[in-house]
C-alpha cells in the first residue's frame, strides 16, 4: 500500500503546486480563456455587470468590418467632432477611408473616430447601438446593453457588460483577420485630411512590453475603472484575458500574469 500512498501524495502536491500558480487578480471581474477552444482557465465575478469603457470598441469594430467596403471613404459628421476627451480632432466634412479610421480607433481609442464610423455605418448613434446589441446577442453576449460606440458613460448607467460577455466579443474579434492585424500594432502613423501626420502609440502597455502579447483593447472611465482585453500567443496556444474594474497600478500586471499562466510561460 505504501507505493499507492506515495503516488497519491505526489498527485496532491502536484495539484497544490498548480493551484498556487493561479494568478491573484486585483480587478473586480476577470476571465481567461483559450481563444481557439473557448475553454475557461480562470474566472472571477465573470457575470457581474459593469461599464466596460472603450473595450466595447471591439464590438464597434466588428460591425464596421462586417459592413465591408473598408477602403471606401466616409465624411466626418459634426456630431463626431463633439466627442471627448480622447480624440483625434477630426473636422466636420473631412474625408477618410474607413480602414484608416478603424486602425486609429483600435490603436489610439479615439472617441470622435468611433462616432464617425458609427454614424457612417448606421446614420444615427441609436441605430448603431441597436446593431451592437443584436450582434452581441448573436455572439452569445446576452447580459450586456450598449448605447454608444465608444463606451463613454450614459445616463442611469444604462450601458454595461460582463467579463464573460466581453470574452464572447473578444473571441470573435480575435478570429477576424483585419481586427487581429490592427490590434497587434504598437503604433500607427495617421494622416489627416489636411496632409499632416501624427504617430499614434498603442494604449495597450502589455502589447508594448511583452513579446507574446498580440492585442487587444484598453478602456478607462471614472465609472468603469481601468479595463483591458489582452491577447497572447505562444507555443501554439492562443489566450485572451479580460480584466474589468481595476486600477492603473494593477491592470497591466493582472493581464500579463493571466496570459503567462494560460500560455504556460514561466
Amino acid at each position: 500500500m505504501r507505493p499507492l500512498r506515495f503516488l497519491f501524495a505526489l498527485l496532491v502536491l502536484a495539484a497544490s503546486a498548480h493551484a498556487a500558480d493561479v494568478p491573484q487578480v486585483y480587478g473586480r471581474a476577470a476571465i481567461l480563456f483559450d481563444a481557439n477552444t473557448g475553454e475557461v482557465l480562470y474566472k472571477k465575478n465573470d457575470t457581474w455587470r459593469t461599464p466596460i469603457a472603450s473595450t466595447q470598441k471591439l464590438l464597434t469594430s466588428l460591425l464596421i468590418v462586417k459592413a465591408g467596403n473598408l477602403q471606401g471613404s466616409l465624411t466626418v459628421a459634426k456630431e463626431a467632432t463633439l466627442q471627448s476627451p480622447v480624440k483625434l480632432y477630426l473636422k466636420e466634412g473631412d474625408h477618410y477611408s474607413r480602414i484608416n479610421l478603424l486602425t486609429a480607433l483600435l490603436v489610439k481609442s479615439a472617441n470622435d473616430v468611433a462616432y464617425a464610423l458609427a454614424l457612417d455605418n448606421a446614420g444615427t448613434i441609436e441605430a448603431f447601438a441597436d446593431k451592437m446589441n443584436a450582434e452581441a446577442r448573436r455572439l452569445g453576449a446576452k447580459n450586456s446593453h450598449f448605447v454608444n460606440p465608444n463606451g463613454l458613460p450614459v445616463p442611469n448607467n444604462d450601458q454595461y457588460s460582463t467579463a464573460r460577455d466581453l470574452a464572447c466579443i473578444a473571441r470573435a474579434a480575435y478570429r477576424n483577420p483585419t481586427i487581429r492585424d490592427i490590434v497587434d500594432r504598437r503604433a500607427y502613423l495617421f494622416t489627416y485630411a489636411s496632409g499632416q501626420s501624427k504617430l499614434l502609440v498603442n494604449t495597450n502597455r502589455v502589447l508594448r512590453g511583452y513579446s507574446f502579447c498580440n492585442g487587444m483593447k484598453t478602456g478607462y472611465t471614472d465609472l468603469a475603472g481601468h479595463c483591458l482585453v489582452a491577447s497572447g500567443s505562444y507555443g501554439g496556444k492562443d489566450m485572451i484575458a479580460v480584466v474589468l474594474k481595476s486600477d492603473k497600478a494593477h491592470i497591466w500586471d493582472d493581464c500579463a500574469k493571466l496570459l503567462e499562466y494560460g500560455l504556460g510561460i514561466d
